[in-house]
């Protein structure tokens, strides 16, 4: 693994002295001076620093988010008084309320939670709230559809948290109903657990399930195995949780939800939340090593805009800004910079169920501390896995490269190819070239070549290499390899060189395609001075209609005479096993082909047949 980092390493402190030279404990007046001039420029880098870290501070802005999204909830329960908890969830409105019943814990931290920051200390209402929610899923549990009041585990783990928070103030008769519905719930995970306990890889091909769902069971065992004195429960959990720290976290500190070969990055902060929670209740050493190295993997992983990088996902071709495990990074300084940065995307007026359920857990675990500089604080950083996939930040650049391979998950309609290779994203832009695999779509694909009646799209072997002045990803196929030179970006722009050698007889069809990242309503101007609002409507450009160049969004990208252009293409949902049906995660094609020659010479190799520019522009 390589790292070269504008932050360096650990920052030295001033060396003490009683006094200078003469030993009067005074300094010369040059000296002084010198003195003054340093601490000036100290507290500017201080103002600067405390400018970037206060302005999402942790855990002031837990409580404001939290006390906004619990208005929302009671609300809802207010106007709808007599409906079921699927009923409640299901209601149009507020975004994702399939998680209602986990916010039950926001109440109930609010309520218990003393802190400057908290204005609903010991408040009735929020007693009271909690314990509507509780009891309502306890009575519901008790009906032969109580499989469905829970959207799942996530929300079950958040109700023992907070049947452990209110304690006496439930009563006696409160707390016996809460536990029996509650042990109903946990029975199940506890027996599925069992089954796949010792099986060899905590991965879904062999588990049948994703590893942040067997981390949660894990999770909930140990909770709730603590909670009600069920050693089985705790040790099965911990059992599990243990291998997941020690086993089956990669070195570059991602748990593969499909293999060790690459993460499934949005889910690996859900797996890196259990794992923080086991380390909450057992302190087991390797439970924190392994919150570390998650730590160092997101906080590198991460765009500018907080948005995890999609290139190396295996699973999402888009994710939120992440609010889980954030409580696990606070455990170090940089980590709690890393939990600021991501809780200062979201506003009071824009929550989800699910965002109130974690603000609620990272508010009850979050550690207090202070604060040390990410990456994305500096203005440029490089980081290179051990896996063939690295990141760089150069000003306001961010480059994503992955090598990473994986063979074809054809029955899993989660698991997308590992197809696309390589993202931009600018500052002021956003993303501009998203690296988002799919599934059954090669036109989506960076390469695919057709040959023997088949469409190949995924490469058969590749090398990352990472420099300082340029940063190379090689791509072999059957017929050809490309090596892709990324050379250390100027502030206004940035070029994508491949550079095609072919291998044997040509593919009958070979071709390049990057995913363009453009925005509805918006224009699309070329070179040739035609301009084209973005809509459903199909557009297709040819060489001669793009004229060398295209500009949207704040950016001009120079091609190669010879590509074309598709808008729009609706990408593979893993969730819906079908296309997009929105504008909004649409994607424009932009495809180049790849020119067949055929070689007199035997001579096998044909190095360099082949050079396509993408040069990127932003003003």
């Amino acid at each position: 693994m390589m790292e070269n980092s504008a932050l360096g390493g650990e920052r030295a402190g001033p060396q003490s002295r009683s006094g200078d030279e003469t030993g009067n404990g005074f300094a010369p007046a040059g000296r002084w001076l010198s003195f003054m001039q340093r601490t000036a420029m100290l507290g500017l880098l201080s103002l600067a620093w405390s400018g970037i870290a206060g302005a999402g501070e942790l855990p002031a802005q837990y409580f404001r988010l939290v006390e906004a999204g619990i208005g929302k909830v009671e609300k809802r329960l207010n106007d709808n008084p007599d409906a079921s908890m699927p009923k409640l969830q299901a209601l149009p409105g507020f975004n994702r309320w399939a998680r209602l019943p986990g916010t039950i814990l926001a109440p109930a931290v609010l309520y218990t939670k003393q802190h400057p920051a908290n204005r609903h200390y010991h408040d009735p209402k929020m007693l009271v709230l909690a314990i509507r929610i509780g009891d309502q899923v306890a009575l519901e549990t008790d009906g032969k559809d109580w499989q469905d009041v829970l959207a799942s585990e996530w929300d079950l783990c958040l109700w023992i948290e907070t049947y452990k928070l209110l304690g006496p103030d439930l009563g006696n008769d409160r707390r016996e109903r809460w536990k029996h519905a509650i042990e109903k719930h946990v029975a199940p995970y506890a027996a599925d657990a069992a089954l796949r306990v010792d099986f060899p890889y905590y991965a879904t091909p062999y588990i049948g399930t994703s590893p942040n769902h067997f981390s949660s069971w894990a999770a909930i065992l140990v909770i709730a195995g603590q909670t009600f004195d069920r050693k089985d429960w705790s040790v099965l959990g911990a059992r599990i949780l243990h291998r997941f720290a020690v086993e089956e976290q990669a070195p570059d500190g991602y748990w593969g939800e499909q293999s060790r070969s690459g993460p499934t990055t949005g889910y690996n902060q859900v797996t890196t939340n259990q794992m923080a929670l086991y380390w909450e209740y057992t302190h087991d050493p390797a439970a924190l090593q392994a919150l570390r190295k998650a730590t160092d993997f997101h906080k590198y992983f991460t765009y500018p805009d907080g948005k995890p990088v999609e290139t190396i996902n295996d699973r999402n071709r888009h994710w939120s800004v992440n609010l889980w495990g954030h409580f696990g990074f606070s455990n170090f300084p940089d980590g709690r910079r890393l939990a600021e940065f991501l809780t200062s995307f979201y506003r009071e007026d824009d929550l989800t169920m699910d965002d109130v359920c974690r603000l609620s857990e990272n508010l009850l675990y979050y550690h207090e501390g202070p604060t040390a500089p990410i990456p994305l604080d500096a203005p440029r950083y490089q980081h290179e896995m051990t896996i063939p996939a690295g990141i760089r930040k150069t000003g306001p650049w961010v480059v994503g490269l992955s090598g990473v391979m994986s063979t074809q998950a054809v029955t899993q309609q989660y698991y997308l190819d590992r197809q696309a290779h390589v993202s931009v994203f600018h500052e002021k832009t956003g993303l501009i070239i998203t690296g988002a695999n799919s599934k059954r779509q090669p036109e989506l694909a960076t390469f695919f070549e057709t040959l023997q009646g088949q469409t190949i799209h995924l490469p058969i072997s590749t090398r990352l290499q990472m420099g300082d002045r340029e940063d190379r990803l090689a791509l072999a196929y059957n017929t050809f390899f490309s090596e892709l030179h990324v050379p250390a970006p100027a502030e206004k722009e940035l070029v994508l060189r491949f550079v095609i050698t072919g291998r044997g007889e040509p593919a009958d069809v070979t071709q390049l395609n990057l995913q363009l990242v453009l925005k509805q309503g918006e224009t699309l101007e070329t070179a040739t001075g035609k301009k084209y609002v973005l809509g459903r409507e199909r557009i297709e450009l040819s060489p001669e209609d793009i004229g060398g160049s295209i500009r949207h969004h704040g950016w001009t990208m120079k091609v190669d005479p010879t590509a074309r252009m598709i808008w729009p293409f609706f990408p593979y949902n893993p969730y819906a096993d079908g296309p997009e049906t929105t504008l909004e995660q649409a994607v424009a094609v932009l495809s180049v082909p790849l020119r067949k020659k055929k070689t007199t010479e035997d001579w096998y190799v044909r190095p360099a047949e082949q050079e396509i520019s993408i040069v990127l522009e932003v003003e």
